[in-house]
């Protein structure tokens, strides 16, 4: 058995020929469904360091590094949503038929939820972890694209600059050290910044055709955790339009919730991972207690 947090190596290959690095831990039993967890903007699979250990005592977890992330090598093509998309179907695929139940925080929220749509038959339920959502109309005024834009070229300065990682440091000190370590030397590097700028134009591009289009009502369970506080980059008031965005997406399924994560900002599986665990624990119990009852004799 892997001592590694995170515990084995699963190699993937995307469609077009490509590796991507990924890890998975524990099992799932028959008719429990697989978590796959998506991170945000930059973010590698040790992200998810806190949330994996919980979930893995009732579920397969899988985490991965996209293109260009943690030890995935990068994508030569523009990195659009459906390119990000189909990359995590590519990892559904190696994992089996499925059921799939998917984690995305932050930006990792729409990769989700376009993976999600093309692949229906197979998802048991989706988890968004405070994430971007074309219902926050500040998002798209054009001083927040502008500070977006200023974020990514400080960002890669300073990464280039070797003072990026100083900057988040008490952002992740609370992972196990293994995970601090590899968070530290890979999250902060001039290559994931690279990355980064190129992920956030497939994001904007993929906000702007959200945001024209009408909201499309989903038939699996949909669970929004936002964050309850105010940080860094989120003042109290568009903190407070988010999570009215948040709650407006959860309607959209009849087995939708919205959870607040009353002591976290935006880093929820960094400050509450029992909150994502536990929620993650009662999707896989319905989905369970569900499938069940399909097989049960009339």
């Amino acid at each position: 058995m892997s001592g590694h947090p995170l515990g084995t190596v699963h190699p993937v290959r995307t469609r077009d020929g490509r590796s991507l690095h990924a890890m998975t831990r524990g099992e799932s039993p028959p008719g429990t469904p697989v978590v796959i967890f998506e991170g945000g903007l930059a973010a590698p699979r040790s992200y998810w360091g806190l949330v994996v250990p919980q979930v893995a005592e009732f579920a397969r977890a899988v985490v991965y590094d996209r293109a260009g992330l943690g030890q995935s090598k990068p994508d030569s093509l523009p990195r659009t949503m459906a390119r990000m998309a189909d990359d995590l179907g590519s990892l559904l695929d190696t994992l089996g038929p499925g059921p799939f139940i998917l984690v995305g925080h932050s930006a990792g929220g729409l990769i989700v939820r376009f993976a999600a749509a093309d692949r229906r038959e197979r998802i048991a339920g989706l988890l968004l972890v405070d994430p971007s959502d074309e219902g926050c109309d500040t998002v798209f005024k054009p001083w927040f694209r502008l500070f977006e834009r200023v974020a990514q070229h400080a960002s890669s300065l300073l990464a280039r600059l070797g003072l990026l990682e100083r900057l988040y440091r008490g952002q992740f000190k609370q992972l196990p050290p293994a995970l601090q370590a590899e968070f530290s030397a890979e999250a902060f590097t001039p290559a994931a910044m690279e990355t980064r700028g190129a992920e956030l134009a497939g994001f904007v591009t993929a906000m702007n055709a959200l945001r024209s289009a009408p909201a499309v009502p989903v038939d699996y369970p949909l669970t929004v955790i936002s964050g309850g506080l105010a940080d860094a980059g989120m003042s109290a008031a568009l903190r407070a339009e988010a999570n009215a965005a948040h709650a407006r997406r959860a309607q959209l399924s009849r087995a939708g919730r919205h959870v607040i994560a009353e002591r976290s900002g935006h880093f929820v599986p960094l400050t509450e991972p029992d909150v994502v665990a536990a929620e993650i624990r009662a999707m896989v119990d319905a989905a369970v207690s569900e499938s069940a009852e399909a097989f049960r004799p009339a």
